[in-house]
Formats: structure tokens, C-alpha cells, sequence
């Protein structure tokens, strides 16, 4: 009966027209209580809406923005997501490599979206170091998107030439106090997590050493193997070969604790207390995405991470499933945004 009427109300509406003020509706005094009628069935068909469309999604293919070119980690760990949740869904979820700017293209695309599920952002932690290193951002960052769910945390790995002194994260501390800005770290370019990582190694450990920025984390390994620089913070996924066959000597990596993908490897937190960089990835939905379809994608992912299959495929790229609600990855969102701001300020990097 509901939709019946509702379908005679958008029929009426849609025939209904405007006088020359752009009015689209003249109510009389005498068709008042008519108008309240139909004003309250309108609310109820446009409530009755989202549930229905909730229950039929997806009914097309879904298209999953990643916002780096294909073959790096983001490109690699958003097509393990869109293959589990394809299968979960049974509709095709497409990848979208928009790369450029270090993901704000494929960020801006996310935000200008129609929220209704079809267009979701597989991102990691440029998401909320972005608004912070470029002076024009055309989107909020925290208010534009609902989190989804996290994929999986993949921890950046410290590793050094295998002829500098310092073996350890203590030792590196001693040297670098020991001859101020004479020791050359590498970044994977200026402003990125590379780069503010050691940014806020140094200050949490009260040392100075002279930044070097390459354009990627490939330039910067051939330096790192050969001596031309003597440290590095970066992803794990590409230094721990080179580690492994020693041509590099791994450090420590730089989650709270240490990686179950690492577990020789000890956390520069056991050497300074409270350090912390962790390089999450998941998924982000435009702000406006009915709740009952960010809870369908995060229950469906939830249970891919689950299997044993997909948690061995994570762990060979050094990333370790995380999963769990919406709400927990909001948090490590928000405070992850308030941390980056405090250290690109105190770093003074800039990208444009």
C-alpha cells in the first residue's frame, strides 16, 4: 500500500509545476490540512527508500578508487580487497588507479561522488598528511568521509647500509648525537611518510640528521645498498627483500609493538617510548553513504580478512589484516590527522 501511494506521489510531483517565481507549490488555506497529509507521507516514502536500497546493494559493479599507479603497495593490497569483496558480494568490484599528487586525485574524485555505495576509496595514510603539506585542497579530510573499515596495518621498516656503525636504534641515536647532522637519511620524497617519520624519530630522540629526498623508495634503495646514504625509514614491503639476502641491515620497524610479519625485528618504541608510525589502509566511503551499506562492506570485508588464504597473501607483502568496525577506524583516523599536522608543522615541509 506504501509504495503504491509513494509511487502516486512522485507521479504528482513530477507533474506538478512552478509559477514564474520559481514556486513550486501554492498552498491555499483551504487545502492546509491536505498539504500536512501529503508533507508527512513524502518523509515516510523517502525513509522507506534507503532501507529498500540497503538490501538490494550492490546490484552493479562497485568501482574502488586507489589513488596510486598499478604495482605499488596501495594498487597491490586494494586488489586483494576488490577480489574478497567481489566474491563476498557477488557483483564485480572494479579498481581505479587514479595516482597523482600523492592520492589527492583519487581523494577528490571519492569526495565528489554520489554517496550511495558504488564509489568507495581505498587510501592509507597520505589521506591525513595530504591536507597538511598542500596549500589548496579542495576537500575535508575528516567531514567529506565515513570510514568503512581498515584493511590491514603495514608498519615502515628503519634499515641501514650494512658498513654504518650503528646496529641498532640505540646505537644510531648515540652516533647521530655524536656528530650532528652528519648522518645522511633517505626519504622516499620530501613530505612523505617516509620523510616525516624520521622527522618525528629525530625529535622524539632529540637528534639532527640531513635529510635526503629521492623521488620513490626504489631510487632510494640502490643509494642505501650502495653507502651513498647511510639510513632510511620506509615501507617495509620493498626494503625487507634486501634485508632478508643482507644487502641492507634492518633496524627496527615502527609500529607500538613488533610485526608479526617482522618478529626479530624490535619497535623503535622499545628504544623511544611512545614512537609510533603505522602505514594503515582501507576504506573510505563519501560522507552521506547510507549507514546500512558502510556496515554490508565492512561486515563483508571483515570476513574475508578472517580467512586463513587471505591473512598468508597479506603477510608475503609484510602487511598484517586488521579488520574490526567503522568507529575504531575513525579513531586511528582522527588521531592519526591531529599527530601528522602537529609534525609537518614542526618539520616545516611543504609540498607546493
Amino acid at each position: 500500500m506504501m509504495n503504491a501511494e509513494c509511487g502516486m506521489m512522485n507521479e504528482s510531483k513530477a507533474r506538478a509545476g512552478g509559477d514564474e517565481t520559481g514556486s513550486s507549490f501554492i498552498i491555499h488555506r483551504s487545502s492546509f490540512n491536505g498539504s500536512v497529509a501529503a508533507a508527512l507521507m513524502l518523509v515516510a516514502c523517502l525513509a522507506s527508500e534507503v532501507p529498500a536500497a540497503a538490501q538490494s546493494y550492490p546490484d552493479r559493479p562497485i568501482r574502488l578508487v586507489v589513488g596510486f599507479p598499478p604495482g605499488g603497495a596501495a594498487d597491490i593490497l586494494g586488489r586483494f580487497a576488490a577480489q574478497y569483496l567481489s566474491e563476498g558480494f557477488g557483483q564485480q568490484v572494479v579498481v581505479d588507479n587514479r595516482g597523482g599528487a600523492g592520492g589527492l586525485i583519487a581523494t577528490e574524485i571519492t569526495a565528489r561522488a554520489n554517496p550511495d555505495g558504488y564509489t568507495l576509496l581505498f587510501t592509507s595514510i597520505p589521506h591525513v598528511i595530504n591536507p597538511h603539506l598542500y596549500r589548496k585542497v579542495t576537500y575535508d579530510a575528516l567531514k567529506d568521509f565515513v570510514p568503512v573499515v581498515q584493511f590491514v596495518s603495514v608498519p615502515l621498516m628503519m634499515a641501514s647500509n650494512v658498513s654504518f656503525p650503528a646496529k641498532s636504534v640505540k646505537e644510531l641515536i648515540a652516533v647521530a648525537k655524536a656528530k650532528p647532522g652528519q648522518v645522511n637519511f633517505a626519504s622516499a620524497g620530501g613530505g612523505s611518510s617516509s620523510h616525516l617519520a624520521m622527522e618525528l624519530f629525530k625529535s622524539m630522540s632529540g637528534t639532527s640528521m640531513n635529510h635526503i629526498p629521492y623521488k620513490g623508495t626504489g631510487p632510494l634503495i640502490t643509494d642505501l645498498v650502495s653507502g651513498q646514504v647511510s639510513v632510511t625509514i620506509a615501507s617495509a614491503v620493498p626494503l625487507s627483500p634486501q634485508v632478508r639476502i643482507g644487502r641492507l641491515r634492518g633496524l627496527a620497524v615502527t609500529g607500538p609493538k613488533r610485526s608479526p610479519s617482522f618478529p626479530d625485528l624490535p619497535a623503535i618504541a622499545e628504544t623511544v617510548p611512545g614512537y609510533q608510525v603505522v602505514n594503515w589502509f582501507g576504506i573510505l566511503a563519501p560522507t552521506g553513504t547510507p549507514a546500512a551499506i558502510v556496515a554490508r562492506v565492512n561486515k563483508e570485508l571483515n570476513a574475508a580478512l578472517a580467512t586463513p588464504a587471505l591473512k598468508e597473501r597479506l603477510s608475503t607483502q609484510g602487511a598484517d589484516a586488521v579488520g574490526g568496525t567503522a568507529a575504531e577506524f575513525g579513531k586511528l583516523i582522527r588521531a592519526d590527522y591531529a599527530k601528522w599536522a602537529r609534525v609537518v608543522k614542526e618539520s616545516g615541509a611543504k609540498v607546493d
